[in-house]
C-alpha cells in the first residue's frame, strides 16, 4: 500500500489556485490516469480551463460551483463532477471563509 499526503505534497500555483499533482509521488506508468487536488481560496475561481482529457473530481472540502455550457451546478462536499474533454469550464469557491479543495483524477479518453 501507498499514501499520498496533501499536506506535504509541493505545490504549484495557477492564478491563486494551489496545485498539488501526483507525478512528484513516482507513480507515472503505475496507474491508468493522473491525479491531482487543487484549493481553491476563498472568494476565488479557476482560470478557464479545458483540455482533451475526461476528469472525474471528488469535492473534498467546501462546495464547488462548476461552471460550464453556459449552466451552473453546485456540488458540495463528498460528491463528484465528471467533465468531458470537450467542455470548457471553471470553478469558483463562492464561500468567504473556507477553502475547497478537489480531488482529480484524469485520463485520455478511448478512441471510439
Amino acid at each position: 500500500m501507498r499514501t499520498f499526503d496533501l499536506r506535504t505534497g509541493e505545490d504549484s500555483f495557477v492564478k491563486d489556485l494551489r496545485v498539488v499533482r501526483w507525478e512528484q509521488y513516482g507513480v507515472d506508468g503505475d496507474l491508468p490516469f493522473q491525479a491531482m487536488w487543487y484549493s481553491v481560496p476563498p472568494g476565488s475561481e479557476s482560470p478557464l480551463d479545458q483540455h482533451p482529457e475526461l476528469e472525474l473530481s471528488l469535492v473534498v472540502a467546501g462546495t464547488a460551483h462548476v461552471l460550464t455550457g453556459g449552466v451552473e451546478y453546485e456540488v458540495q462536499q463528498g460528491n463528484a463532477f465528471l467533465l468531458s474533454s470537450t467542455e470548457a469550464h471553471v470553478v469558483q469557491n463562492r464561500s468567504e471563509s473556507t477553502e475547497l479543495t478537489v480531488f482529480s483524477a484524469y485520463w485520455m479518453p478511448a478512441d471510439g
